[in-house]
């Protein structure tokens, strides 16, 4: 006669929920990040610079908001022990290859540039996109993302830059130099397709990722499939 046994899945379709401790992780580097933000506001408010349009309209601290609430859901979801959306979990998927490409364009093409203290720009754009990265590699706690997903990146960037286009044109405010409207069209349609052919191939190298285990996690496991 048989035993009940247990129906095990392969591994190569489970992951693991990360710790209590790394939940919590995400939950503080989250509200850090929203904090360095705020600081960094303040400052441009102190010397007159109120317009938070000016602030935001940075793809670096408009991504690294959103990138930072998203740590923050997903730490308190798992905290209590609960599951985190397909939705949520494709959000983080997106914020972590757009952070991807704002840590190699500052690091390779604009380094120095920007008004904030340079701690600043290095937890921006260094400090937090490598966690960021490294949360989404080394923490196996992400089902794969189906490729037929992968469009869903670019939204976001063009809407961004319609947004930092049409400024340009009508106040000549732009975040970045390489989109002054003066340099020409050729050289601003060159530049547009650079950044959306770099967050797409950001978004592969992501996608990819999703579909390996991470190395650190613990808890009960969740469907990959």
């Amino acid at each position: 006669m048989e035993t009940g046994r247990r129906t095990v899945a392969p591994r190569s379709s489970v992951a693991l929920r990360p710790a209590p401790a790394w939940e919590l992780s995400r939950i503080l580097i989250g509200i850090a990040v929203v904090g360095i933000l705020v600081y960094a506001y303040a400052l441009r408010i102190a010397v007159g610079d109120v317009n938070p349009f000016d602030y935001f309209g940075y793809f670096t601290n408009l991504t690294g908001l959103i990138a930072a609430g998203v740590l923050i859901g997903t730490g308190f979801l798992g905290v209590s022990g609960r599951r985190a959306p397909s939705w949520l979990t494709l959000l983080r998927g997106l914020v972590t290859a757009y952070l991807i490409v704002v840590g190699v364009i500052y690091n390779v093409l604009v380094p120095g540039t920007g008004s904030a203290p340079p701690w600043v720009s290095v937890v921006l754009h260094v400090v937090f996109p490598v966690v960021v990265v490294l949360d989404w590699l080394l923490v196996g706690d992400r089902p794969r993302l189906p490729w037929r997903l992968l469009w869903l990146l670019l939204p976001y960037p063009v809407m961004w830059l319609i947004v930092v286009l049409l400024r340009g044109v009508t106040d000549g405010w732009v975040p970045y130099g390489f989109l002054l409207p003066e340099r020409g069209p050729l050289s601003l349609l060159l530049h547009i397709v650079v950044l959306l052919a770099a967050v797409l191939l950001a978004g592969v190298l992501v996608w990819s990722a999703s579909r390996f285990r991470g190395v650190w996690s613990a808890g009960r496991g969740i469907d990959r499939t």
